[in-house]
């Protein structure tokens, strides 16, 4: 078991992220509703919320992103000071539905994830403000 263990981890710390981050028109106009919607001013800030909102699901997305690159993040921007937590937690995400760990797949998966995650923030009723977004990581307490 140990060394399963150990390959899978080998695995997952082989391909470094991306260092630019390049989503399509589509979340272009979706972070730019969120923005207006949230009050928060920073596309980064929303595309982490966004990815870390589309994790929380069970699959992977289905759906591609649009094709363009009309918005750039530098990672480091994207990610800020949790760069390899939100990298380990795609791969993992990745590892657990069976997919393949190549660069490729994976920077395919993170544009998913985040036009995804934005699509479901963005649909959100309850999106509202920023309070909004951190009441996603509230979990309620069960009776």
């Amino acid at each position: 078991m140990s060394t399963r263990k150990t390959k899978t981890q080998s695995a997952l710390a082989l391909v470094p992220p991306p260092e630019v981050v390049r989503l399509g028109s589509d979340i272009r106009d979706t972070l730019t509703t969120l923005k207006r919607r949230t009050g928060v001013a920073n596309s980064n800030v929303l595309c982490r919320w966004a990815l870390c909102r589309s994790l929380a699901e069970p699959s992977a997305p289905t759906s591609p992103a649009a094709p363009d690159n009309t918005v750039e993040i530098a990672w480091k921007v994207f990610s800020g000071t949790a760069g390899d937590l939100y990298w380990w937690l795609l791969k993992m995400h990745c590892h657990e539905l069976g997919m393949p760990l190549d660069e490729t797949t994976l920077n395919t998966q993170l544009r998913w994830h985040i036009a995804r995650g934005a699509s479901y923030l963005v649909g959100d009723k309850e999106m509202r403000d920023a309070t909004s977004l951190a009441n996603l990581a509230i979990v309620p307490e069960t009776a």
